[in-house]
């Protein structure tokens, strides 16, 4: 079994579960998200199209709908269980698509393109670098994207701290032997992520623009530009 068939698998199991288990996990999740949501620089009513790549159980989702109540929106997941859990969410009037985020097909351009905790997922630099020229491509000419996810520290002192940080928060919610043998192995064997700046960087080489940092809390932020 290759590591995206681990993490398409992992996801199915903790459908169920996840949107209790990522406050748990997840450093001040609920502000993150906030954040996410308040760069994107649309008026309230304006019809935009929206797609989350990764969109878990349609949380992001949800609020951009009650933000932006005249959005179209597409949720795309690789795991069905978690397609299924935001339908149950959002309901009908939004599209959904069961496929990897990676080798989706973009059909047509949406304004705004979302992600949040997936993109650490990508096997390597060269394949984020790809990507977000293919998100750059999928993009309205005046659209945005936006990203909440984690990232490495730029060197070892702060990868340690980052790292004693996240494992501080999740200790107030899970227990040592949870976080060390569940959480932990799973982010050695299924995530990789980047740092932030070369994040930035890739997203400036592929011509972003209003490249900004809008929330950060060690290795998780939110970050993104403009077409």
């Amino acid at each position: 079994m290759n590591r995206i068939e681990i993490v398409k698998n992992h996801f199915e199991e903790e459908a169920q579960e996840f949107d209790k288990t990522i406050l748990n996990l997840i450093p001040y999740y609920t502000e993150m998200i906030e954040a996410l949501v308040l760069s994107i620089p649309f008026e309230k009513d304006k019809p935009i199209k929206v797609i989350d790549l990764g969109c878990g159980t349609g949380t992001i989702a949800n609020k951009i709908k009650s933000t932006f109540p005249n959005s179209q929106i597409s949720c795309l997941d690789i795991a069905e269980n978690m397609i299924k859990m935001a339908q149950i969410k959002l309901g009908e009037n939004i599209d959904y698509y069961v496929n990897d985020f990676y080798k989706f097909n973009f059909e047509q351009k949406y304004d705004v393109i979302i992600s949040s905790l997936a993109l650490h997922h990508l096997a390597n630099d060269e394949d984020k670098k790809m990507f977000y020229g293919k998100i750059y491509n999928a993009l309205t000419d005046d659209g945005v994207f936006y990203n909440a996810d984690m990232v490495l520290g730029s060197n070892s002192h702060l990868q340690d701290l980052y790292m004693e940080k996240w494992k501080i928060f999740m200790g107030k919610n899970v227990s040592s032997d949870e976080i060390e043998n569940k959480w932990i192995e799973q982010y050695k064997t299924e995530d990789r992520p980047a740092s932030l700046l070369n994040h930035i960087n890739w997203l400036k080489e592929t011509g972003y623009k209003n490249i900004d940092v809008v929330w950060k809390y060690y290795n998780y932020c939110v970050y993104g530009g403009y077409k």
